[in-house]
């Protein structure tokens, strides 16, 4: 049997991959000198709370390696292949971690797979990919189609400030948009697995209206869309967008996620994110 491994950038609700069963390595967010595990020592709320609370940002760092150790022994005693689908390497250091581990099984037969995106995208190829390995599906026939995704995923979204994503590190092409962003509100993408700015609105509901255009522009019809709003204490604005598309687009599957702390960490509260995937 083949399984999916996956990690909480992905953004699944605790309560659809533990019915799944599918393993969720945690990221790990540092307040200072005090580390959790991301849905194992904090949820989002906590998370909320103490970043609220908090004089200082905290900083992410990659899941530890002993995580994906006691999830490959597990599964190699199994006799099972795994198929590890995890964020874009540019932005996240898990997939290294994953490398990490990997090398305590020459044996086993573990494919990592780098997807150059990050949240619902990375949630949908997470599910796409285990669906079919409950199928019986062979590890080959798996990672395909986790690869046959990744190009066509899309990411659009939106920050209250880019001084998270600067002081994290993430902020990639987007850096020129530092020290006029009082001025816009940048729409931001993931081009070639980074963040890169896409185009500048002059308010919120003009950049908004922006990304409605472009999802309804890019995106496939039907099931295919595997469209997700993510926010950041954002619930409210996000759930009114996801209607909107929901009308536009003529289907009742556009999930509304909340954004885990690993992401809400570079991208700040108040962030609302789009994901979806072109046609075949």
């Amino acid at each position: 049997m083949t399984r999916v491994v996956a990690d909480t950038t992905c953004g699944l609700p605790p309560d659809v991959y533990r019915r799944l069963d599918i393993p969720m390595i945690p990221q790990v967010i540092n307040f200072g000198a005090d580390s959790f595990r991301e849905g194992v020592d904090i949820d989002a709320a906590g998370f909320m709370a103490k970043l609220r609370a908090g004089k200082d940002l905290p900083k992410t760092a990659a899941p530890y390696p002993g995580d994906f150790i006691e999830v490959f022994k597990r599964f190699q005693d199994a006799g099972e292949s795994m198929v590890c689908i995890h964020p874009s390497a540019d932005v996240s250091g898990t997939v290294r971690s994953a490398e990490i581990a990997q090398q305590d099984f020459p044996g086993a037969d573990i494919r990592i797979i780098d997807t150059r995106t990050i949240a619902g995208p990375l949630a949908s190829i997470v599910l796409e990919a285990d669906a079919l390995a409950k199928k019986g599906a062979s590890a080959d026939e798996v990672e395909a189609l986790a690869r046959s995704l990744m190009p066509r995923a899309r990411i659009y979204f939106l920050v209250d400030t880019l001084e998270f994503l600067r002081r994290g590190g993430r902020i990639g092409g987007a850096s020129a948009l530092v020290g006029t962003v009082l001025q816009i509100k940048p729409i931001l993408t993931f081009r070639e697995g980074r963040v890169d700015q896409f185009e500048k609105e002059r308010t919120r509901k003009k950049a908004l209206a922006r990304i409605k255009e472009l999802i309804m522009a890019e995106s496939a019809r039907g099931p295919e869309a595997r469209i997700t709003v993510m926010h950041a204490d954002a619930r409210a604005e996000a759930e009114e967008i996801a209607a909107d598309l929901r009308g536009a687009l003529g289907t009742s599957e556009v999930p509304v996620m909340d954004l885990v702390p690993a992401i809400i960490t570079h991208a700040g509260p108040g962030a609302l994110a789009f994901g979806f995937f072109t046609p075949a």
